[in-house]
């Protein structure tokens, strides 16, 4: 007979944001379907992500220099330790994971990460490894750590928990800044260049919104806001001006979200804005396409998509999968 499995669990998925975003859905499906409870090792950065998640008891958020040399090895003792008869829930999948896992007293589950599936797709483009990919978004495949068999995606679609005090904040900049016709929260800005819309496309789809009647807001972190200071009427620049939570209040109170493939992507989708995602360099396949119900992808239909998982990869077409991705249509997926 096989023995129980605990019902207090140690979460390891240390970034980056919109992974760690990804766990939340995943966490409240084993939290409904099996009564666990868990406490996620991540970077502070990304922690705010968890903060009010009602599966979560404890974020532990160590410092850089534990997480590195021998640092991470007196860590991965001491935490092998105190979680003594826990269960390990590895949703990283890397080395350092592999090392915590290697001294854990108690049940270890790692998700599967499909990377030989993955590789050979990129290199073949068969189908039957395209189809295996495109079957379980990355949420899913975290389930299969513990689940035999992956749950519908809306049941581990992302989750994040908002407070009455961080609703009331975004409520009062909307009433402070005039924001009662329909909003729309653009995300211009992406990690890896391959991913990016250019900025020209940004600047015409605020226009398009603009003349529809829209109001537009601007979200995230960049050195080079879209607007800054000098945005146009009915436009109002947040960038760097939020943090992730506010930005989660803000998106939660927009009626639509525009961005590329992104963490802030994956908040929208948790705070149940529909969103709408501009994909280029990466594809279905990868996992990370949004899973919200009226959540809309725009892409498109270029023989060497995906060409990497992150985007970060050079491209000798200039980006063309994401250029062609025209402001009149995504302005038409907005308005609707």
């Amino acid at each position: 007979m096989a023995k129980a499995l605990p019902d207090n669990w140690l979460v390891i998925r240390l970034s980056a944001l919109g992974d760690v975003v990804l766990t939340t859905g995943v966490l409240a499906h084993l939290h409904e379907t099996r009564g666990w409870r868990f406490h996620v090792l991540t970077r502070k950065a990304f922690a705010p992500a968890l903060t009010g998640h009602p599966a979560v008891d404890k974020i532990i958020m160590p410092d850089e220099e534990s997480l590195h040399g021998p640092g991470w090895i007196r860590a991965t003792r001491t935490l092998a330790s105190q979680y003594s008869g826990w269960g390990l829930l590895d949703l990283h999948g890397t080395l350092r994971s592999m090392m915590l896992a290697a001294r854990w007293n108690g049940p270890v589950r790692r998700y599967p990460k499909f990377s030989l599936s993955r590789r050979l797709f990129g290199r073949t483009r068969l189908a039957m490894f395209g189809d295996r990919l495109a079957a379980l978004n990355v949420p899913q495949r975290y389930a299969l750590a513990v689940d035999d068999t992956a749950p519908a995606r809306m049941d581990v679609r992302p989750r994040i928990h908002l407070s009455h005090d961080e609703r009331t904040f975004a409520d009062d900049i909307f009433i402070r800044h005039g924001l009662n016709a329909p909003v729309a929260a653009l995300h211009p800005y992406a990690t890896h260049a391959g991913k990016q819309w250019p900025k020209a496309h940004w600047l015409r789809l605020t226009q398009l919104l603009r003349e529809a009647g829209w109001r537009c807001i601007v979200l995230g972190r960049d050195p080079q806001p879209l607007f800054g200071d000098d945005a146009p009427e009915g436009v109002i620049d947040f960038t760097g001006k939020t943090t992730i939570r506010q930005t989660c209040a803000l998106l939660a109170r927009a009626d639509v979200l525009v961005t590329g493939d992104s963490g802030p992507m994956h908040l929208g989708t948790a705070v149940d804005t529909r969103t709408v995602a501009l994909f280029g360099p990466t594809t279905e396949h990868w996992g990370f396409f949004p899973s919200g119900e009226h959540d809309i992808v725009l892409q498109t239909d270029l023989p060497c998509r995906p060409c990497s998982l992150h985007g970060g990869k050079g491209c000798r077409l200039d980006t063309r999968c994401m250029r062609d991705i025209s402001p009149e249509t995504v302005a038409q997926a907005v308005i609707g």
